[in-house]
């Protein structure tokens, strides 16, 4: 006799979840199944990326000094499109954008929330073939409801947000996500187009074996870091040391792997990058909340991340994210060797 289990679509899951946050009468629920829908619609383009005209360059640079894919214009698209209609967001900062979108329509204005988002991240991987994804943050808006949002909704540290998560597109694609409760991950169904709940309670191993970071930059990194490397190469029985090097060069990819499989991401600022490449308000801080959730822990070297106060839209970060006891074995190195 076959055994049936029931699926659990995100929508019945998010549902469910929904009594956990009374005060959001739903627009949180509506919010994230916007979201879901505009990943689905980048995830058919992504698929369909090698046989239409929609790889290789847009021929103009984003904000970061850039060059724009024509993949990240169009999941930039998308996203704007699908929460702007949706009417629960007032505003949206994302990486491709200098400044904020601010909704200026009668129902928009009346949304409560606000999203930092990156479209696609890692889309310098595109033609490659390897996993990218799309990481995304929520506030609650700061100003009064009935205008547009500014810029005061979306500077906000992330010990403010009220939910986080990414979409990695890949061999299969998932979206993962907490809201404070734990962290939860569902993979796409694409015969039906559904994100079904495959990895529920989501959390990183206490001892992880994998350290993930860009060795090809070691000549300009500070003497506390290039300590932590060689110490994450020596080996000792004790401690399952030496770990594994795994670098994809793709945040969401290697974060979600070392989620899974147990490691430490490493971006770090460096004499080329001082503040390091990663921006705090979307990408470092929806990786922090969910690392936090998931039993991690999240820092610059010396600092919580999400406890950091943006001043800039596109501000960096150092970023240190993993199992507590790997992440707080390199601020060791980190204040010890560089002060």
């Amino acid at each position: 006799m076959v055994t049936r289990y029931k699926i659990k679509t995100l929508t019945e899951f998010i549902i469910e979840r929904q009594s956990e946050y009374p005060h959001a009468k739903g627009a949180l629920t509506r919010l994230l199944n916007d979201i879901a829908t505009a990943a689905k619609i980048v995830n058919r383009e992504i698929n369909a990326a090698g046989l239409v005209d929609i790889l290789g360059y847009e021929g103009k640079e984003n904000v970061q000094g850039e060059s724009q894919k024509k993949l990240d214009v169009f999941a930039n698209e998308q996203f704007i499109t699908a929460l702007k209609g949706g009417a629960e967001c007032c505003a949206i900062a994302s990486e491709e954008n200098e400044k904020i979108i601010s909704f200026q329509n009668e129902f928009s204005e009346l949304g409560k929330y606000v999203i930092a988002i990156d479209p696609l991240d890692g889309s310098s991987n595109i033609e490659s073939n390897v996993s990218i994804g799309t990481i995304f943050s929520i506030y609650r808006r700061k100003t009064e409801v009935g205008e547009g949002g500014k810029n005061v909704d979306i500077l906000q540290p992330g010990i403010n947000q009220v939910a986080a998560g990414y979409v990695i597109y890949g061999s299969s694609t998932m979206l993962v996500y907490t809201t404070g409760k734990g962290v939860n991950g569902f993979t796409l169904d694409p015969s039906v187009g559904i994100f079904c709940l495959s990895h529920p309670d989501m959390a990183f191993p206490k001892e992880g074996k994998i350290y993930s970071i860009n060795e090809g930059n070691y000549i300009y990194f500070y003497e506390g870091l290039k300590k932590y490397i060689k110490y994450c190469q020596e080996i000792d029985k004790e401690t399952s040391r030496p770990y594994t090097s795994r670098y994809i060069g793709s945040l969401v990819a290697d974060f979600h792997r070392n989620l899974i499989s147990g490691g430490i991401f490493l971006y770090p600022g460096s004499k080329k990058s001082p503040s390091g490449k990663l921006r705090l308000l979307y990408e470092c801080n929806p990786m922090a909340f969910i690392a936090e959730q998931a039993g991690g822990k999240a820092s610059d070297g010396y600092n919580r991340i999400m406890e950091i106060e943006p001043e800039t839209l596109h501000q960096r970060s150092p970023l240190f994210v993993g199992p507590k006891s790997m992440v707080e074995k390199a601020e060791e190195f980190i204040q010890e060797y560089d002060g």
